[in-house]
C-alpha cells in the first residue's frame, strides 16, 4: 500500500508488509499497568496521536510511525516496557496535534512488535487494552503526555437472550456483506469464523470494517457491550447496502462489456466486407501520405510506423480508435526538423528592436550579441533569457518583437497559477483525455523548431499533489538537455535546442535555485519619466489615437502634457495606466466628434482635470533653506525616484529621548540612532555643547507619515538634519543628498541612482551629494538627463557636512 511509505502516522495492511524484508525487533508484553501519576494521583500515559484510526480494547493493530514525536515516544516506551496511550486526532492534516485536536477518550495499549524496514521507515504492532478519559495534556516536550481516567466496560450477563439474538443477527449481516465483496472480504470472512468471544467479535468487526473515523470512535465511547453492538449492527446495514449496491453496478457493467465485445466482432467483419468491396478506411493513407514529407531519424520513424500499426488493428468505431488517431496526428503536426531562416542583417534587426520598444538596451544587446555569433558560426544553442522587472515594462511584448526582428515564428506560454507537472510534460496516454504539453502544444501551433517562446510569469508556477512544474521546466530550460526532451505523451524525444526561450517574472524569490541557473536573468527597471515620455510619443498615443477612431496625429499631445498625466495621474514602474489616461482623454474626445460638436485638435494641461478630474499625486518641490535641521534626501521607489524631506527639532527635556516619527522601517530607524550618535561623538568637532544633550531631546520626523519608508540610503541625510537643529546652521539652498553611513563617518554608496537623480531634477534640485563609489551609475546615465545637475561625490561625514552646513545661522536660530 502505498501511503504506508508516505511521512505519516497511518495503518499498514499486513499485505503490505509482505512486500519487503523487515527488520524485527521483540519487545515482549508488559505483565502490569504501571505507569507515572500526577500530583492529583490521576495517570499519566504518554500519548500516541493516529490519523483516521480507533484502536479497541483487546485488538492488535499495526501502525506506521512517522513524525518524529511518535518514533521518540515509541523508543522510551519499548525500552520501559509500560504502557502508553492511544487517541485519534479529528482532523488527519493536522500534523503537530494538540488537546484541543484529539478526540476525548482513547485507548491503552502495549507494543507487541516494533519493525523497522529497510526504507528508514518504522511500524509498531499495538495491542489495546483498556479504554480511558483524557483529562488534559500535561507534557508536549518531547512528546505529548496526558493525565487519563481509565474506564471500565459493562458486559451484559450470561445467557442475555437480547444479546444473544443481536450478536446473531450481526454475524448474518457480516457473512452476507462479506460474501457480496468476494475476493476482498474472504480473509475477514475466515478470521470470524475462528472468534468465539462475542466481545471481542464486536471489537474485531468495529476495527476491520471500513467505516469512518466517526463512527469508530463513537462506538469506542459506547462503554456497554450491548449498545456497542447495537450502534455496530446499525452502521453494518448501511455498510451492507452500500457493498450490495457495488455489486449490482459489478454485474450490470459485465453485461455491458459482453454486449460491447459481441459488437466489437460484429464490427470487425463489417471491416472485412468493406474492404473486399474496396470501401475501406481512408485515415491509414491520409496518414501514410503525410508522413512521407517528413525528415525523421530512424528512432523517430519507426515510433510512427508503430503506432500507426496499432491503429490498423482498432475497429474505427471504438474509443481508442479516436484516441490513437489523435495521437498520429499531433505527431505528424509537430515541426520536425523544420526551420525558418533567420534574419542575419544584424543592423535591421537592431532598427526593429529599438522601433518596438524604447529604452531595454540589454536585452537588445543580448539579442544581437546571440544573432553576431549565430552568423558567425552557422549554430549556436539558443541561450534562456529571463526578463526579470515590474508588472508593464515591456517584458512580454518584448518576446513578439523579438520573433519579428529574427524572422522567427512567436508562441506564448502562460504559466501563471500552472500546478500540474502535466501540463509541460504532457499527459500519458492512458488517461481519458490525453494531450501533449503546453511545450509540445506551442511548437505545433508555430509550425518551425525555431520559434521564440514566451514563457510568461515563470514566477507564479504553483504545485501540488500532481508535481511541481517547475522540475518539469528544468529539463525544458537546460541547454545541455533540451535537445532530447521527453513528452509523456509523445513518447518520443524532442529536440528544443533551437528554440528561444524568454522567460518574464515579476519576482525571483518565488523561482527555485536550480531553475535560476539554468536562465540568464536580465533587470528590466521601472521607466522613468522622460522614458515614459517617449514611450507614449512614439507607441501608446499612435496606438490610441487608431483604437478611437481618430487619424494619424489628428490628435497632439505635447511633452507638458504628457508629463503632467505622468506625475498627477498616474504611479506605475510601467506604462499600463499612462495608457489607460491617454485612452480616457481620446475617448472624451471622440464623444464630441462623435455628437458632431466642435473638439479640440491639441489637448493642453488645463484641460486635464474636465478629461480626467483632479489630480490623484502631487509631486514634492523644493521648500528652500529657512528653517534648520530640514533636508533634501531622495528615495527609490517601484514607480521611481522620490525627493524626501528630513526633518529634526528639539524640545526641553531629560535628553534622553529620540522621537522618530513618519511611519520608518527599522533600517530607517536605525539610521537615525547612528546618526544620533555620531553627533554626539564629535560634538566638540561640530562646535556643539554636550551639556545640550542633557537639556533637550530629539524629534526626527520623515513627512506622509501615510507612507511606509525604508532603506538605509537616508543616512547622511540624517546627520545632515541633525548637525543643522543642534548647530542651528543653514543647509546649503537647492541640495539633496543620498548615502549610507557607519558610526564611524564612512559614507557608503546606495542604489537607484538614475531614479533619484531625475526625482531631484523635476523638483528644482541643482546639487546632488553622493557617495564616491557611486561615480561609476552616473557615468552609465545619458547625458542629456545630467543638464543643470551638478555633483559632489564624498567620503566621510566630514565632507558632507563642510560641504552641506552654510556658516549663516538660519533665521530666529535658538540659542542652545
Amino acid at each position: 500500500m502505498n501511503k504506508f511509505f508516505e511521512d505519516i502516522d497511518i495503518e499498514m495492511s499486513d499485505t503490505a508488509a509482505t512486500h519487503v524484508m523487515p527488520i524485527i525487533t521483540e519487545i515482549h508484553t508488559p505483565n502490569n499497568d504501571e505507569a507515572d501519576l500526577d500530583e492529583n494521583g490521576k495517570m499519566v500515559l504518554p500519548i500516541l496521536t493516529l490519523r483516521d484510526m480507533v484502536l479497541f480494547p483487546g485488538m492488535t493493530m499495526p501502525v506506521a510511525v512517522g513524525r518524529q514525536k511518535s518514533l521518540k515516544l515509541i523508543q522510551d516506551t519499548a525500552k520501559s516496557h509500560r504502557p502508553m496511550g492511544v487517541v485519534c486526532q479529528f482532523d488527519r492534516h493536522v500534523e503537530d496535534p494538540a488537546q484541543k485536536d484529539l478526540y476525548k477518550e482513547g485507548t491503552s495499549a502495549d507494543i507487541i512488535k516494533v519493525i523497522e524496514l529497510p526504507d528508514g521507515t518504522t511500524n509498531v504492532i499495538l495491542q489495546g487494552r483498556s479504554p480511558f478519559i483524557l483529562d488534559e495534556i500535561t507534557e508536549t516536550v518531547p512528546y505529548l503526555k496526558g493525565a487519563v481516567t481509565p474506564i471500565k466496560e459493562t458486559k451484559p450477563a450470561k445467557g442475555d437472550t437480547e444479546f444473544n439474538v443481536l450478536m446473531n443477527s450481526i454475524s448474518e449481516l457480516t457473512l452476507k456483506m462479506l460474501t457480496n465483496m468476494g475476493e476482498a472480504g474472504r480473509d475477514m470472512l475466515f478470521a470470524m469464523k475462528n472468534i468465539d468471544n462475542p466481545f471481542y467479535l464486536i471489537n474485531f468487526l468495529a476495527t476491520n470494517v471500513q467505516f469512518d473515523p466517526e463512527k469508530k470512535q463513537a462506538m469506542l465511547e459506547e462503554h456497554n457491550m450491548k449498545k456497542r453492538g447495537y450502534l455496530l449492527y446499525s452502521y453494518l446495514r448501511q455498510e451492507a447496502e452500500l457493498v450490495e449496491l457495488k455489486a449490482d453496478i459489478q454485474s450490470r457493467t459485465r453485461e455491458d462489456l459482453s454486449q460491447q465485445q459481441r459488437e466489437h466482432f460484429l464490427q470487425q467483419q463489417i471491416r472485412t466486407i468493406q474492404e473486399e468491396l474496396g470501401n475501406g478506411n481512408d485515415d491509414f493513407e491520409d496518414l501514410e501520405n503525410r508522413a512521407s514529407g517528413k525528415k525523421w531519424n530512424d528512432t523517430t520513424r519507426d515510433q510512427f510506423y508503430k503506432e500507426l500499426r496499432k491503429l490498423e488493428r482498432l475497429n474505427p468505431q471504438s474509443p481508442d480508435y479516436a484516441v490513437q488517431y489523435s495521437y498520429l496526428d499531433n505527431y505528424l503536426n509537430l515541426p520536425w526538423n523544420t526551420y525558418s531562416e533567420d534574419n542575419f542583417n544584424l543592423k535591421k534587426v537592431e532598427a526593429k528592436l529599438n522601433k518596438d520598444h524604447y529604452g531595454l538596451q540589454k536585452v537588445k544587446d543580448r539579442i544581437l550579441e546571440h544573432l553576431s555569433v549565430l552568423k558567425l558560426r552557422g549554430d549556436l544553442k539558443a541561450p534562456i533569457i529571463c526578463l526579470f522587472g515590474p508588472p508593464g515594462v515591456g517584458k512580454t511584448s518584448l518576446g513578439r518583437s523579438v520573433a519579428e526582428s529574427l524572422n522567427r515564428k512567436y508562441a506564448r506560454i502562460s504559466l501563471g497559477g500552472l500546478h500540474d507537472e502535466a501540463e509541460i510534460r504532457g499527459h500519458r496516454r492512458t488517461y481519458i483525455g490525453a494531450m501533449p504539453g503546453r511545450i509540445i502544444d506551442a511548437m505545433i501551433k508555430s509550425g518551425t523548431s525555431n520559434p521564440v517562446i514566451v514563457l510568461d510569469e515563470i514566477d507564479k508556477v504553483g504545485k501540488d499533489y500532481k508535481g511541481d512544474p517547475s522540475n518539469a521546466l528544468l529539463e525544458v530550460l537546460d541547454p545541455e538537455q533540451n535537445n532530447k526532451f521527453h513528452d509523456n505523451y509523445l513518447d518520443v524525444d524532442y529536440d528544443l535546442s533551437k528554440v528561444l526561450f524568454i522567460a518574464t517574472a515579476n519576482s525571483l524569490s518565488t523561482i527555485s535555485q536550480p531553475l535560476l541557473d539554468r536562465m540568464e536573468i536580465i533587470e528590466i527597471n521601472s521607466y522613468i519619466q522622460e522614458e515614459k515620455v517617449q514611450i507614449a510619443r512614439r507607441h501608446l498615443i499612435p496606438k490610441q489615437l487608431e483604437l478611437n477612431g481618430f487619424e494619424a496625429k489628428e490628435i497632439k499631445f505635447d511633452t507638458k502634457v504628457i508629463s503632467e498625466i505622468i506625475g498627477s495621474y498616474t504611479r506605475e514602474s510601467g506604462v499600463r495606466e499612462l495608457e489607460k489616461k491617454i485612452a480616457q482623454v481620446l475617448r472624451k474626445i471622440a464623444r464630441l466628434k462623435a455628437y458632431g460638436d466642435e473638439f479640440p485638435t491639441s489637448v493642453t494641461v488645463d484641460m486635464l482635470p474636465k478629461y480626467l478630474g483632479p489630480k490623484n499625486y502631487n509631486r514634492d518641490r523644493y521648500e528652500g533653506n529657512d528653517f534648520a535641521g530640514v533636508v533634501t534626501g531622495l528615495a527609490w521607489t517601484a514607480v521611481g525616484g522620490e525627493i524626501l524631506y528630513i526633518e529634526s527639532s528639539l524640545s526641553k527635556g531629560k535628553g534622553e529621548k529620540l522621537t522618530l516619527t513618519g511611519n520608518l522601517g527599522d533600517v530607517m530607524k536605525e539610521s537615525a540612532t547612528i546618526a544620533m550618535q555620531y553627533i554626539k561623538a564629535h560634538c566638540e568637532k561640530l562646535g556643539i555643547d554636550p551639556a545640550v544633550f542633557e537639556k533637550y531631546n530629539v524629534h526626527v520626523h520623515v513627512p506622509e507619515g501615510a507612507v511606509p519608508k525604508d532603506g538605509p540610503s537616508a543616512g547622511i541625510t540624517m546627520v545632515t538634519s541633525l548637525a543643522s537643529t543642534f548647530t542651528q546652521r543653514k543647509v546649503r539652498s537647492h541640495l539633496a543628498m543620498t548615502g549610507e553611513t557607519t558610526l564611524r563617518g564612512k559614507v557608503l554608496p546606495v542604489g537607484g541612482i538614475k531614479e533619484k537623480i531625475l526625482a531631484a531634477k523635476r523638483s528644482g534640485i541643482t546639487d546632488i551629494m553622493l557617495c564616491k563609489e557611486n561615480r561609476k551609475d552616473i557615468e552609465d546615465i545619458d547625458e542629456t538627463y545630467l543638464k543643470g545637475l551638478t555633483f559632489h561625490y564624498v567620503d566621510t561625514i566630514d565632507d558632507v557636512l563642510n560641504f552641506a552646513l552654510l556658516d549663516e545661522k538660519v533665521k530666529n536660530a535658538i540659542e542652545l
